[in-house]
């Protein structure tokens, strides 16, 4: 990885918010499809030895990503994205949560809504995301579930899958 790249993750629990900025050293267009082509989010969503694995992504307004975590020995966790908007190499939003595997949401979970914006840069791509939770505790659940380190392991993973990306 380029330690170089930005990397700032924020937690506000005034607001119920994680802000995270991550450079991504790539283009707009791959950063793009890495967020939102299946075959390649499931290279590098979910930190290893988990690994994604999508069973329906449905990249429109109204539509979802429904996928698996599942873990070396075949368990399945289950979530989904509800795509709100979709501004085409801008952003998108969509309100996650865990699920089971027809996506049927599992309101005992924290759910949270995603805002993801991809700002261009010289050589590299800044993505702006925050996430909103409707209350504290489902914040600070999701921080104890290892949020903040999957996401780390996630970007370092697609950080590797970039450099064999690139044209």
């Amino acid at each position: 990885m380029n330690s170089n790249l930005l990397f700032d993750f924020t937690v506000n629990k005034e607001n119920n918010t994680i802000h995270i900025k991550r450079e991504f050293n790539a283009n707009l267009e791959l950063i793009w499809q890495a967020w939102t082509n299946p075959e390649i989010l499931d290279q590098w969503w979910g930190p290893k030895p988990w690994k994604a694995e999508t069973k329906t992504m449905d990249f429109r307004e109204g539509g979802y990503w429904l996928y698996a975590m599942v873990s070396p020995e075949g368990d399945k966790h289950w979530s989904k994205s509800s795509y709100v908007s979709i501004e085409k190499e801008k952003s998108f939003s969509s309100k996650d949560g865990f699920c089971d595997e027809n996506g049927t949401i599992n309101p005992a979970f924290p759910q949270n809504l995603w805002e993801n914006n991809f700002i261009p840069k010289e050589n590299n791509v800044l993505v702006d995301i925050l996430l909103t939770y409707d209350t504290l505790a489902d914040l600070e659940k999701n921080i104890e579930m290892g949020f903040e380190e999957g996401m780390t392991i996630d970007f370092q993973q697609l950080d590797e899958l970039l450099l064999t990306l690139k044209k």
